[in-house]
């Protein structure tokens, strides 16, 4: 069956006509509003509402072109408490970044722009990805520090440390 969509659906764009099987087309696509049939009328319809979504999203593009701006290249300091292995009491994660985003372009910030796999759970510097809009995207620096100008602790083990303390016990009985 031939459709003309009216929505984004999936990778389908708005006035997209593509052939689709009749029961997604039956019993998803037309009940919800997400296609018509591909009629003349339904077809010059979903292209009007094609320019106005191309147009909503150069806006949006633009909007976004501007926080990217704002954001600037510097990195983002972020302390946290850490503990004596080096690793933080807890983690920093996209809420902790986009406070700091906030803070620094004097507006709110979607935690959900900003593309972190996984929480930070180490002090160091972090390239982090954001996705301010469908076409824009940046990266930040976030640089986590220890609270406090806390020393960031050794991460060598007892083992690494023994052989060492060894040496330094036989140069004095030896000298």
């Amino acid at each position: 069956m031939k459709v003309v969509f009216l929505a984004d659906v999936d990778s389908n764009r708005v006035g997209e006509v593509k052939e689709v099987k009749d029961g997604y087309a039956r019993n998803y696509l037309l009940p919800r509003g997400l296609a018509l049939l591909a009629t003349k009328e339904a077809v010059e319809r979903a292209r009007a509402a094609a320019r106005r979504e191309e147009r909503r999203q150069a806006e949006r593009d633009a909007a976004a072109q501007a926080i990217l701006a704002r954001i600037g290249e510097e990195p983002f300091v972020i302390t946290a408490h850490v503990g004596e292995t080096g690793r933080l009491y807890g983690s920093v994660t996209s809420a902790d970044i986009a406070a700091a985003i906030a803070a620094r372009i004097g507006e709110e910030f979607d935690r959900h722009m900003i593309e972190l796999p996984e929480p930070i759970r180490q002090t160091g510097r972090y390239t982090v990805r954001l996705r301010l809009s469908r076409n824009v995207r940046g990266e930040i620096t976030v640089d986590v520090q220890p609270e406090g100008g806390q020393p960031v602790p050794a991460t060598s083990t007892p083992a690494e440390s023994a052989p060492a303390a060894d040496e330094e016990a036989a140069e004095e009985t030896a000298g």
